[in-house]
């Protein structure tokens, strides 16, 4: 018998992010002023309502186990929120609240996925879809898009795609780590090519609150009432009400699926934390008026960091339409020296920018997209301006 790991295990890669945290860390523990561009988390507390709810649901007693897919008041929430911003209604049997819009996911791979499966994945994509794919067993089928056409994956790509191996297509509107978004238009023609396959399609709309410039967030599943048997939603408070650390997503599956993921989550997992999915219920159900102020916030650091970006030689940026992130094309700075190192990569360049600018940010390879680097905007303006001034200075000293 061996003390060996699984072999799935094997298929997953190693993550460039947690060596460049680790190594962000140990500069903070020197006394380094670090600029954290690199991490998805707005800096900024949740609504004062929201940590007024978690704080009388721990006074009330809400320690105790839940049901599996999460409290009833949450779910109808959910429905309700869903039905007022998205445009379609669904039931509480179709809710999943899971730990995190990841764990959700992570349910969908278990249920779904098998050897021998393809899952559709457009790059640039957020790091954990491959993966999970992976760990199935499964294999992710990653296809190009072009910036020039807005990072959107294209009929006639998801047509060739499509095998009679393909299982699943995943997209993620607006997109981490690229911003983008899909059109109404933009979607139906995806949504057109998928009518004539019978795959899942799974959504990510995490960051669908967080758009710009009158951008219009369309679900695919309002989009398309006649494929609702095999659409999935994922979606959860992290990112809209600045929850990140309380761990409350969920995924808007057919009641069939949901069956399924109510089995696979009391298998792992069991219920998401009591007082977090009361905190949660309190952002769904409380006043939304600070969600405006929100957007504007971000979107004034949206237009800082790009046009930043901009400024800086050797860097292009497009502005993106949804999320905080910008996703930079920075080859025009690969070949060029620092000392006697070369920064071939977009890693090397990261870690460039790391070190001698003290600023935090993610390689564009470890998305699918080498050559660029993604600039979290989840901070102030005033550190957007003193971290892209590091940079630039750093920029400088190349040759």
């Amino acid at each position: 018998m061996s003390l060996g790991f699984a072999q799935r295990l094997s298929a997953v890669s190693p993550s460039v992010t947690l060596a460049m945290n680790a190594r962000a860390a140990d500069l903070r523990a020197k006394g380094v002023d670090v600029f954290a561009f690199g991490v998805g988390e707005p800096d900024f507390e949740p609504p004062p309502h929201v940590l007024a709810a978690a704080k009388a649901a721990i006074d009330a007693g809400a320690s105790k186990y839940t049901a599996v897919t999460g409290i009833a008041p949450l779910k109808r929430a959910i429905c309700d929120s869903v039905a007022r911003t998205r445009g379609f209604t669904p039931k509480p049997e179709q809710i999943t609240v899971t730990v995190g819009a990841k764990h959700a996911l992570f349910n969908l791979a278990l249920a779904l996925y098998e050897p021998g499966d393809e899952v559709i994945i457009p790059k640039p994509f957020w790091v954990s879809y491959p993966e999970q794919v992976r760990m199935m067993g499964a294999e992710p089928v990653l296809v190009d898009t072009d910036e020039a056409n807005g990072w959107r994956l294209t009929p006639e790509a998801l047509e060739k795609a499509i095998t009679p191996k393909t299982k699943a297509v995943i997209l993620c509107t607006p997109s981490n780590p690229s911003g983008a978004a899909y059109p109404e238009e933009a979607m139906k023609g995806l949504l057109d090519v998928l009518r004539k396959h019978q795959v899942w399609l799974i959504v990510d709309e995490i960051y669908a609150e967080l758009v710009y410039d009158g951008f219009e967030h369309v679900s695919a599943a309002k989009l398309a009432p006649d494929m609702l048997d095999r659409i999935v939603v994922v979606d959860g408070v992290s990112k809209t009400y600045a929850m990140t650390g309380w761990r409350i997503g969920w995924s808007i599956a057919p009641a069939k699926l949901a069956k399924v993921l109510d089995v696979v989550q009391g298998q792992s997992t069991t219920n998401a934390t009591a007082v977090a999915q009361h905190a949660g219920l309190a952002a769904l159900t409380g006043p939304q008026d600070e969600l405006v102020e929100i957007r504007k916030r971000f979107d004034a650091r949206r237009k800082a960091m790009v046009k930043g970006l901009a400024q800086i030689p050797g860097i292009e940026c497009r502005l993106p339409e949804g999320a905080f992130y910008a996703f930079a094309d920075c080859r025009g700075l690969l070949g060029k020296k620092h000392g006697d190192k070369v920064i071939a990569t977009d890693e090397d360049l990261a870690f460039f920018f790391l070190e001698v600018a003290h600023c935090a940010t993610v390689p564009g390879g470890a998305f699918g997209a080498p050559g660029y680097i993604r600039f979290s905007y989840a901070l102030s303006e005033e550190r957007i301006a003193e971290g892209l001034a590091s940079i630039t200075r750093a920029v400088a000293s190349l040759v």
